[in-house]
């Protein structure tokens, strides 16, 4: 089964880094670790293969202040996230 998350960062310099599961959640983790960083909305598109189906899709930004991590929610099949 593949899961697409579509993921809109606040500013530039994200990088994916994996997945993982905690329970039935699949987490998908980015880091933003660096000084100078882009302005400007930046969209990111990732898919994965699992073998089953998530309770819930969940993003990790973690970042050199600490991190956050915000839930993604589904249409038409693909995950959408929006960093808060």
């Amino acid at each position: 089964m593949k899961i697409v998350l579509e993921v809109t960062f606040r500013m530039g310099g994200v990088n994916f880094r994996g997945t993982r599961w905690e329970d039935e959640n699949l987490i998908f983790e980015f880091e933003r670790l660096g000084d100078a960083f882009i302005q400007v909305l930046s969209n990111q598109k990732v898919e994965v293969d699992v073998k089953k189906a998530p309770e819930k899709v969940l993003v990790e930004l973690k970042t050199k202040e600490g991190g956050k991590v915000f839930e993604a929610f589904e249409r038409d099949g693909v995950y959408l996230a929006v960093e808060p």
